[in-house]
């Protein structure tokens, strides 16, 4: 099973360091890979620790669309 991080800061942008630790923290739930991603503007990151069991080949995220405008 994945595990997933969100921040959202209305004013100061999120650290990079507190993301990847709290991602971190979900290791047990992903061992096989993690993933980070910032907004631009540095006020959303998103994290994610994978487990691939299932799909070995595809899964990485945070999943952008084509363009990179959106983030999931």
């Amino acid at each position: 099973m994945c595990g997933i991080v969100a921040f959202f800061s209305g004013e100061a942008p999120v650290s990079s360091d507190v993301l990847q630790r709290a991602t971190r923290t979900l290791h047990h739930r992903g061992p096989d890979g993690t993933g980070y991603w910032t907004a631009p503007h540095g006020r959303v990151g998103l994290g994610h620790a994978r487990l691939s069991i299932i799909d070995l080949t595809t899964g990485e995220q945070p999943i952008a669309n084509e363009d990179e405008t959106l983030h999931v």
